[in-house]
């Protein structure tokens, strides 16, 4: 568990007195794998700061929010295929209004072509459940929104949260539960991500006119600032099956891909968890039929 982070009446504040504590516990560290060696502020570093947990053993990013921004980052490197795992612990209380966020996107891709793979977790009035929100962009369609409400309390304490992305498919997981699975169906025309190296980014931002119930509760800027806090970052490319270059030149028929993902585990956790799945949303696509992927997969 990680310490609780200095009270303050805004987030630089905060920052200046992390760093203080920060310098204490540096002094008495052997060296070790800090988690910004492998990430980047890339908007609001004055919102967002390190510092080592109670032990010393584990580095955090705390991204912040208050009235006027929030703050994120990315990957230091850009990956084609890889997995992504990342212990992220949300805003706590009455996180109305707020959206903490991880996804992969690439650069300099025109919008219109881009990919992109999010998890956003849309807070709530206290005492209410975040909401999972999660997307599915390929070749600029997106549209493939999928909702989740987690079985635990996400404010508590860290939880994992991954993205594995082969050639075949693309898998959401929560502590390990594959919540969703996206195939990749491009000999039915479906895009899929196949070309775009992409980075993991964070962050924290206001998204209160959207965010929670439709935009209908507004975001608390009484209980700012607002943390989210991430950790434990692990990155690992696709591993192609023996004797194959890298993991775009599996073979067609390879099944080496279906090796990781529990297929009973998928299904127990989208019948308990899932609260909206865009394939089932027929008043939706009413005139127009389901899209392709939700028919072949």
């Amino acid at each position: 568990m990680a310490p609780s982070l200095p009270s303050s009446s805004s987030c630089w504040h905060s920052a200046l007195l992390v760093a203080m504590l920060v310098l204490v516990v540096v002094m008495d560290q052997v060296a070790m794998a800090y988690l910004d060696d492998d990430i980047e502020v890339v908007w609001g570093d004055d919102h967002s700061f390190f510092y080592m947990d109670d032990a010393g053993d584990d580095e955090i990013l705390a991204l912040c929010l208050d009235e006027t921004h929030g703050s994120g980052f990315h990957t230091k490197e850009a990956y084609l295929y890889a997995r992504f795992d990342v212990d992220l612990m949300l805003v706590p209380d009455n996180s109305a209004g707020t959206v903490t966020t991880l996804y992969l996107m690439p650069e300099d891709v025109p919008w219109d072509y881009h990919d992109e793979v999010d998890l956003e977790f849309l807070g709530n009035v206290t005492g209410e459940p975040y909401t999972l929100h999660t997307n599915i962009f390929a070749n600029g369609v997106g549209n493939r929104e999928e909702q989740f409400r987690l079985w635990f309390d996400p404010t508590a304490d860290f939880h994992t949260y991954s993205i594995d992305w082969n050639p075949k498919r693309i898998t959401i997981l929560v502590d390990g539960v594959p919540i969703r699975s996206f195939r990749n169906n491009e000999e039915h025309g479906v895009a899929f991500p196949t070309w775009q190296k992409m980075r993991l980014h964070g962050s924290l931002w206001n998204a209160d006119d959207w965010a929670t119930q439709g935009g209908r509760v507004k975001t608390d800027w009484s209980g700012a600032p607002f943390f989210a806090r991430y950790r434990n970052l692990r990155a690992s490319w696709c591993r192609p099956s023996p004797g194959v270059a890298w993991c775009g030149d599996e073979p067609p028929g390879s099944t080496w891909f279906e090796r990781g993902l529990d297929a009973a585990a998928l299904r127990r956790a989208r019948d308990a968890h899932m609260i909206y799945d865009y394939c089932k949303d027929l008043q939706r696509y009413k005139g127009s039929g389901l899209p392709k992927e939700c028919v072949v997969d």
